[in-house]
């Protein structure tokens, strides 16, 4: 009864372990995007959209904890952080992208 749980506990590792790098990698290419739009023009940003990358930021670093957190979570709340988390990335990728935009669309002004 032992060995069926472990096997079983070995998938849920490595279940995890493919979760949180697939997330891991959604995380990075956000940072690097944020990374790309902060480089361009900072003389020329607004306030607001300097402190909405500074937010996007906070989510990011928030994500980054969460992710790390995992390995904490109860399995039963393990699809609801997980459902969270996915969420969470994809907002934080829908909120870079729109800033980029909106800033690419105010420099042809």
């Amino acid at each position: 009864m032992a060995t069926a749980s472990t096997p079983s506990g070995t998938d849920t590792s490595s279940t995890l372990k493919a979760y949180e790098d697939k997330v891991n990698t959604q995380i990075r290419d956000a940072k690097t995007k944020l990374e790309q739009f902060e480089a361009k023009a900072p003389t020329q940003r607004t306030q607001a959209e300097s402190k909405a990358i500074e937010q996007l930021k906070t989510t990011r670093q928030t994500l980054e904890q969460k992710v790390r957190d995992l390995k904490t979570t109860q399995e039963g709340n393990m699809d609801r952080a997980k459902a969270n988390i996915d969420a969470e990335v994809a907002k934080l990728h829908t909120s870079i992208d729109t800033l980029t935009a909106e800033f690419n669309a105010a420099m042809k002004k």
